[in-house]
């Protein structure tokens, strides 16, 4: 079974923040979970890479939050590869 856009997302924050999944929640910003702005733009970038998708970066600088990265990689794809 393909993991969800949530479960890939949170994977990814854990792993660049070095966390463990079950400490990311959709409520957390990066900055919360010890991230910094250098973080944010590996994320950012690590979201493109996995999704297929572009974020330009006045879109990137919203994405504070799990649940808003989540949010925004659902509305701009259209096949999320499994």
């Amino acid at each position: 079974m393909s993991a969800t856009v949530q479960e890939r997302i949170t994977k990814i924050v854990a792993e660049q923040l070095c966390l463990a999944a079950d400490v990311v929640k959709p409520e957390s910003s990066f900055k919360s979970l010890g991230g910094d702005s250098l973080d944010q733009v590996e994320l950012v970038m690590q979201l493109e890479d996995e999704f297929g998708i572009e974020i330009e970066d006045a879109e990137a600088e919203k994405l504070t939050t799990v649940a808003l990265a989540v949010s925004y990689v659902e509305l701009n794809t259209t096949a999320v590869k499994g």
